[in-house]
């Protein structure tokens, strides 16, 4: 089997993530590293032995031997870096959110769509075993029909603070909330159709960072079920867990509860903290990554050798960010909104 040759725009650490899963993956390969940043492109590029390296995508776009591209960049610049990709012919894996304006969503479908290229967008909240078996679960009606759900989605302020540069061009509801929002479409089984949402802000704006604090919303669905959406950038920094990941879903005859954070299957205690070590999400096993944030990446890879479908389709990722936008609508206008896809 011929292996997939794979170039990744953006450097990062998340950029980096990919190329770690590339390079360990059987029949895949990295062919070209591009970014902004030449030191970064290239320092990338030597840790996995990568002889192609770029600081203008649309160069690499046109030049790269590569048959895919994951563009691993801040979601605001998702847009113009995957029309380019597409217009090269190349097929994608777009980290999460697929785009945060109406424009770039439509701009980017019909650029997909007119080249015929492949796309998954990274929500890999559906690799999570927890919400996977739950959606089993459903599927197999074990639960009745699904009536209501909840989801919540924080990180502790570091993630805000220090570990994205960018976060103030962003919201938490890009960041988190498309895990939460295509999960809970996922587990409802249809569209949402109205949003009500409110924000409250001023820790974050404090702490230098110009960005609403957290968002509580409520998700009318085309079938009628409900929910409740949790999405903050201000839980505490000695929180004993990075993300605070917890869904219920009631059903007319059963229901599941989610807590992949305080989990209670390993805690580790020393005379200076207490952690809660991450093995669902990001881990390591004998010198190899594990959990669902990488399982999504390497399914992508899998997916485009055997021509199945993507667990993700385009069209869960562009209805995501329409809702989203709805969410960041209503939150201003402080009233609801129906979703406009």
């Amino acid at each position: 089997m011929e292996k997939l040759k794979m170039g990744i725009v953006g450097a990062g650490i998340w950029g980096e993530t990919h190329a770690g899963i590339y390079n360990e993956h059987p029949f895949a390969e990295i062919v070209a590293v591009c970014d902004l940043n030449k030191a970064k492109a290239e320092s990338l590029a030597a840790k996995f032995n990568v002889k192609e390296v770029y600081t203008d995508y649309k160069e690499m776009a046109k030049k790269a031997n590569c048959d895919a591209i994951a563009i691993v960049t801040p979601d605001f610049l998702h847009a113009d870096i995957a029309i380019a990709c597409a217009n090269a012919k190349k097929h994608m894996l777009i980290e999460k959110p697929l785009a945060t304006s109406r424009k770039d969503t439509f701009d980017m479908l019909e650029a997909i769509e007119k080249n015929d290229v492949r796309v998954m967008v990274d929500l890999h909240n559906r690799w999570n075993p927890p919400v996977n078996t739950t959606k089993q679960a459903i599927d197999a009606g074990e639960l009745g029909q699904a009536y209501s759900g909840y989801a919540r989605l924080n990180d502790i302020k570091w993630v805000a603070t220090d570990m994205l540069p960018w976060a103030a061009q962003s919201s938490i509801l890009w960041f988190l909330g498309s895990h939460s929002l295509d999960t809970l479409r996922w587990f409802m089984g249809s569209e949402v159709e109205r949003v009500y949402s409110v924000k409250r802000e001023g820790i974050l704006k404090n702490l230098g960072v110009d960005v609403p604090d957290m968002y509580l919303t409520t998700l009318e669905f085309k079938n009628g079920t409900i929910a409740q959406m949790e999405n903050g950038w201000i839980t505490p920094n000695a929180n004993t867990n990075i993300n605070d990941i917890k869904y219920t879903v009631l059903g007319t005859e059963g229901m599941i509860n989610i807590d992949c954070s305080s989990h209670n299957m390993i805690q580790m205690v020393t005379d200076s903290k207490v952690t809660t070590p991450d093995i669902i999400v990001r881990n390591t096993v004998d010198g190899k990554v594990k959990g669902f944030a990488y399982e999504s990446i390497r399914s992508f890879v899998d997916r485009m050798l055997d021509d199945k479908p993507f667990l993700v389709s385009l069209e869960d990722a562009a209805n995501t960010s329409l809702a989203l936008l709805a969410v960041l609508e209503s939150a201003e206008k402080g009233m609801p909104v129906t979703v406009k896809y």
